[in-house]
């Protein structure tokens, strides 16, 4: 039987619906089930030009998925979507979406979780506490998690932008060469940031990010770089003390366990192509410290992964493209991507 993929197709205004269209028309060797509602995939798909074959879900496991086919788990909109705007009455079907994909990964249901993206202010908008799907599925799952994001690169450079074919292996697409870039803070404004990177918070978050790269990533010994917080990393104190503090004491502990942790190092020249290719992975102080860099160098081919979850979650690198929704020309090479590498995870523990 083929693994099955359970996909939200996040806001209804946005992208999300279309993208779902458009990996449905794909060959990617998995059983798709939509958790949305359906007309709005229905529509999302003219909008498209695809020809979606949608059957209601539950239904029985399949073995082969023929290009358009698509199951749908029904979660109706409170209030018909209008691509393009926004409006919180729908913000509750979008976490209504979440908590149904959560809850069937958690008892088996789903092999793993692939996410379209949301608009965090509708939702907050609706009256509902909402900082991202990093967060909402750590509360969900009750565990510490990183968010962590994968950008194909090879020797330094980029590889071309392509729609990915389901038969290229998770080495071909995600070689060693990756880019994989960790937060040890996710949704937060920049003036809490500070406060929130703590020993301990460092702790889990390294242990984590190794552990995730052997048991997923098949990596023996992850080779892990540690961004500094300040400029220069601090400068030997003069520029801020959290390196000397907080985040040295950090990296001490998690080598005393036995992994290869170096840091903290500049951020400003941690990235260059003969620095970065020396680790498998890099944990930056916050969201906007490593991402800006990572996207630079493969926004719309890069993957959200989801590291301390008792499931597999995935999800594209981009947001609701407000502007975009409704032309049928939104790009689904990241929901490709992130389908591909979530397939590739599930066959590690089916």
């Amino acid at each position: 039987m083929l693994p099955r993929i359970a996909i939200t197709a996040g806001e209804p205004a946005g992208i999300g619906p279309e993208l779902v269209a458009a990996l449905a028309a794909t060959d990617i060797e998995a059983d798709l089930v939509a958790i949305a509602d359906r007309k709005r995939l229905e529509s999302a798909a003219a909008a498209r030009g695809v020809a979606l074959a949608i059957e209601d879900y539950p239904a029985a496991r399949i073995a082969r998925r023929k290009p358009g086919a698509l199951r749908c788990l029904h979660v109706p909109l409170r209030v018909p979507a209008v691509p393009g705007q926004l409006d919180p009455r729908n913000g509750a079907y979008v976490i209504e979406t979440l908590a149904r994909a959560a809850n069937g990964c958690a008892a088996g249901e789903f092999d793993a979780l692939v996410t379209a993206p949301v608009q965090k202010s509708t939702v907050a908008d609706a009256g509902i506490a909402f900082t991202g799907h990093t967060e909402f599925f750590a509360e969900r799952a009750q565990r510490d998690v990183v968010m962590m994001l994968v950008a194909p690169e090879i020797g330094g450079r980029v590889l071309p932008r392509q729609l990915p074919s389901p038969h290229r292996s998770l080495r071909d697409e995600f070689p060693m060469g990756a880019l994989r870039v960790a937060l040890a803070t996710t949704h937060l404004p920049l003036a809490r940031v500070p406060d929130a990177i703590t020993r301990a918070g460092l702790v889990r978050a390294l242990t984590i990010l190794c552990d995730e790269l052997i048991a997923k990533f098949g990596i023996a010994a992850p080779r892990v770089a540690v961004l500094g917080l300040n400029p220069h990393a601090g400068e030997s104190g003069h520029l801020g003390r959290e390196e000397i503090d907080v985040i040295a004491p950090a990296i001490e502990q998690v080598r005393a366990a036995g992994f290869d942790i170096a840091g903290p190092l500049p951020a400003d020249t941690a990235f260059v192509a003969t620095q970065r290719m020396r680790f498998d992975a890099v944990l930056a102080m916050y969201h906007d410290q490593g991402l800006p860099v990572l996207k630079a160098l493969g926004f719309g081919d890069s993957v959200n992964v989801t590291l301390g979850l008792p499931w597999i979650r995935t999800s594209v690198d981009h947001g609701t493209a407000l502007d975009l929704a409704g032309s049928g020309r939104a790009d689904a090479a990241s929901l490709v991507a992130a389908t591909r590498l979530a397939l590739d995870l599930a066959a590690k523990r089916l």
